[in-house]
């Protein structure tokens, strides 16, 4: 061989493209619960590089079934969501949660039933896998407790959001220079399902956004309710006050609005899952969650003891007495 042809080749071996090394693959995603929609609408996402909304640095390949024959909602659409997801998408199913865990390097833990994911998620843990935890976290505030005390004690990253926490309209009202925050409305859709908590199945929508916006710190609820609605009005540390309507029957939509010292700020647009899985993705990448466990906590806190409030007549019930007397001592 020539120098020339020598030379050639060397060049064109520099000049090919190096092979991808672990860290500039997609992270491989594992599905808990194939009952909800919300798996298609992820994974689809994840997924599909031609979806306009396309989130990168994560993949859908694997997935447990799960379901609920107590809940028709729940188990009647594991097939259907099953067979998307083998058919369009390639996602392989395993019967076994912790055989799955070996597979893949982080978990969305989408079933639809709260109530299950507290089991669900100990083969994750003792797996070592991070974990995003689709609402509800749990099906009891004491059983939340408990998910982020096993995912402390095992050091393992752990979540729990609606998506609504990074609409670009909650987020605007959030950042809006509105002066100092006197209060906050959030309004929106809050169906119930009979073995949850009545705002753990749809109020969680509304109550994350206006957690959003007025942070932690809520220190007692008083809440009413009639056949179409549920109003829980929250006191918060600095005298700030937070209300949530959960609307039963009639229209419905999401809306939240800050109320400060300088300005009235009113949300303008909703949005789409895109931006909590860009913020899941790189959860995953990092270990760090978003948002803390304290505050998740909080808000979940907040929605379970408005049930206790009206059932004891709009007695106000402290969050934090509530939050020891379910087993947060941390």
């Amino acid at each position: 061989m020539s120098l020339i042809n020598r030379l050639l080749l060397l060049l064109l071996a520099c000049a090919a493209p190096l092979p991808a090394t672990p860290s500039d693959l997609p992270l491989k995603v594992g599905l808990i619960g194939l009952d909800t929609s919300h798996v298609i609408a992820f994974t689809g996402l994840l997924n599909d590089k031609d979806n306009p909304s396309h989130v990168p640095g994560a993949t859908v390949t694997a997935a447990y079934r799960g379901g609920s024959v107590d809940i028709p909602a729940s188990i009647n659409r594991v097939r259907g969501f099953t067979t998307t997801l083998t058919e369009k998408y390639g996602v392989r199913i395993y019967e076994d949660i912790a055989k799955m865990c070996e597979e893949v390097d982080a978990i969305l833990l989408t079933s639809l039933d709260g109530r299950t994911h507290l089991e669900q998620v100990r083969p994750v843990l003792a797996a070592g896998k991070p974990v995003f935890i689709d609402k509800p976290v749990a099906g009891s505030l004491k059983d939340a407790v408990k998910i982020f005390q096993l995912a402390e004690d095992a050091g393992v990253p752990c979540f729990s959001s609606s998506s609504l926490r990074w609409y670009p309209g909650v987020v605007e009202v959030a950042t809006a220079d509105f002066g100092e925050l006197r209060a906050a409305l959030s309004y929106g859709p809050a169906t119930s399902e009979p073995h949850h908590p009545s705002l753990f199945w749809y109020g969680i929508h509304a109550a994350e956004a206006l957690f959003t916006v007025m942070g932690p710190g809520c220190q007692s609820v008083v809440a009413t309710e009639s056949s179409g609605a549920i109003v829980v009005t929250g006191k918060w540390n600095n005298e700030r006050i937070g209300t949530l309507h959960g609307i039963r029957d009639g229209k419905t939509s999401f809306k939240v609005t800050a109320f400060g010292t300088k300005a009235i700020v009113e949300q303008k647009s909703g949005g789409n899952y895109a931006p909590m899985l860009r913020e899941i993705v790189k959860f995953f990448q990092t270990g760090k969650p978003p948002v803390p466990a304290k505050l998740t906590l909080e808000l979940y806190a907040f929605m379970e003891a408005a049930d206790e409030s009206v059932r004891q007549g709009g007695t106000p019930i402290s969050i934090p007495d509530y939050l020891r007397r379910h087993g947060q001592t941390r």
